[in-house]
């Protein structure tokens, strides 16, 4: 019999109660869903239906439709089914409890299928050619088209800043999972009343608004190449606009939160296991590496999340210290929607900002029980 059966009925929330917290949650949800729903609707439109009053025009798209482009029921179904396969492949992920090489290559084949969506549009286009025109499922349903998507990531290249994006964010998480493992782990075992204090010191400066900090960087920035001429020389370089130095920013500014986190992981682990590990023989590192770690890996997924969307989302650091050959993905989209364009850029501008939801989506989706667990170990103290 189940916790919740034994449980006394006096502990039970009513029935009202539980109606009225699910309701608030699902009204939460429907309002926080609404306008990427909304945006992914407008992407897939020719401007005339993106932009109509009518909410019902933008829905069905009529004159997308007139125009020739629709998604009939082949589309749907072979959408539904690509999908299905790399949910099913994520869950299989998730439902094993080791994870070795093979469940990591499985995961990658399922995440690759999942953007690999030029097969699935040559997969459409093969099976039109063969079904005919007259085919049932060629019944236009609605009016849709990925031509803006095409015009985004393939003519004007935003796959560019696409690459700057993944470079800066692996660059930050990296050096903030791997600093702040180490410090979290030393800060949470030494007990040093000094070392919680710089710490929570150096919280403020993590909360300082971030014009305040780039203001600081920039003059630097700019005059790298006199400060660094008598080093280098003639060939000293400059730090405006290269991707690699605004990973130590971005790194900097994240790491006194990814050290307070992760040293909260550590305080929760006992310290019996590290002595249980010296005393089978392993040194302090090979105890870190080969018990602590694999303890604290939802903790360091957590961490590793909350330092990918610092740098992922990240604006006015990238928009200042970077160049525009080597923007990343927001700065990009925000001079999208502020040059002068025509209604079809606007919606081509739409486009580029649905897609840079899809990794947040993806991998929330691929570590969620991870991710779970890590806030709920770092929530309970003992």
């Amino acid at each position: 019999m189940s916790e919740l059966t034994d449980m006394p009925r006096s502990f039970h929330l009513s029935r009202s109660l539980k109606l009225l917290s699910n309701g608030f949650l699902s009204i939460w949800c429907l309002i926080a869903l609404f306008p990427l729903l909304w945006v992914t609707l407008m992407s897939l439109k020719y401007p005339l239906d993106a932009f109509s009053a009518n909410p019902l025009v933008v829905i069905f798209g009529p004159g997308t439709l007139a125009a020739g482009a629709s998604l009939n029921l082949l589309d749907l179904l072979l959408v539904i089914l690509w999908v299905a396969v790399a949910f099913l492949g994520i869950k299989r992920w998730q439902a094993e409890k080791n994870l070795g090489s093979k469940n990591w290559l499985y995961l990658g084949i399922s995440i690759g299928w999942l953007f690999a969506a030029v097969i699935l549009a040559e997969l459409s286009g093969a099976l039109k050619d063969l079904l005919g025109a007259d085919f049932f499922l060629m019944t236009p349903l609605l009016g849709m088209t990925t031509e803006h998507f095409q015009s985004v990531w393939i003519e004007q290249e935003f796959y560019r800043q696409f690459l700057n994006s993944l470079f800066v964010t692996t660059g930050v998480v990296s050096i903030s999972l791997t600093v702040g493992t180490l410090a979290g782990y030393g800060l949470a075992r030494s007990g040093s009343n000094w070392a919680f204090w710089i710490l929570m010191t150096a919280l403020v400066f993590r909360a300082l608004p971030h014009s305040v900090l780039v203001s600081g960087y920039l003059p630097w920035f700019i005059n790298s190449a006199e400060w660094l001429r008598p080093i280098f020389g003639e060939a000293a370089p400059t730090l405006y606009g290269q991707p690699w130095a605004i990973i130590v920013v971005l790194a900097s500014i994240n790491q006194p939160f990814t050290i307070w986190m992760l040293r909260s992981f550590f305080q929760n682990i006992p310290r019996e296991l590290d002595e249980a590990a010296r005393i089978d023989g392993c040194s302090h590192g090979e105890a870190f590496v080969r018990v602590i770690i694999p303890v604290m890996w939802p903790g360091v997924l957590t961490a590793g999340l909350f330092s990918f969307l610092l740098a992922y989302n990240d604006y006015l650091v990238a928009a200042l210290l970077l160049d525009a050959q080597n923007q990343t993905m927001v700065p990009a989209i925000s001079g999208y929607f502020n040059r002068e364009t025509t209604s079809t850029d606007q919606v081509e501008a739409v486009a580029a900002a649905v897609s840079i939801t899809a990794p947040l989506f993806v991998l929330v989706m691929v570590f969620q029980k991870q991710l779970v667990a890590g806030l709920t170990q770092g929530a309970v103290k003992g």
